[in-house]
């Protein structure tokens, strides 16, 4: 029988071998450059809207098997939602999502998608104005 654990880092090492939502959309409203500075992670996040909504949403980058991993997942969740569902995504959300306890050493590396949604939006919403 497989453990909780055990099938959390299945999932992990899944989304890092086959990302969902990898790559780049051209002429996205949202084009969002991250990177962990500490581990060199990078995150590119893309996302077209449509009345405020996610309509479609990509992510590029390199890095550890936990900050691809937590992109490919968060991204799923990212469609069809709208700018103020998504501001609420807290970082204990992402860790939900992810199902593993990571050490302060990681978890920037769990958040490097969030930190790029959240500035990403500022931006957006900031040119728009």
């Amino acid at each position: 029988m497989i453990n909780v654990d055990e099938l959390y880092k299945q999932q992990i090492m899944e989304h890092y071998r086959s990302p969902r939502n990898k790559g780049v959309l051209e002429n996205a409203e949202i084009d969002f450059f991250e990177l962990n500075p500490l581990c060199g992670d990078e995150i590119r996040l893309t996302m077209k809207l449509n009345g405020g909504r996610v309509k479609d949403v990509k992510f590029d980058g390199r890095g550890c098997a936990i900050s691809q991993s937590s992109a490919s997942l968060m991204t799923e969740e990212f469609k069809e939602k709208t700018l103020d569902e998504l501001k609420k995504i807290s970082q204990e959300d992402v860790l939900r999502k992810l199902g593993i306890n990571v050490g302060p050493g990681r978890l920037k590396c769990v958040l490097l998608i969030l930190k790029a949604l959240q500035r990403g939006i500022f931006l957006y919403e900031k040119s728009e104005n």
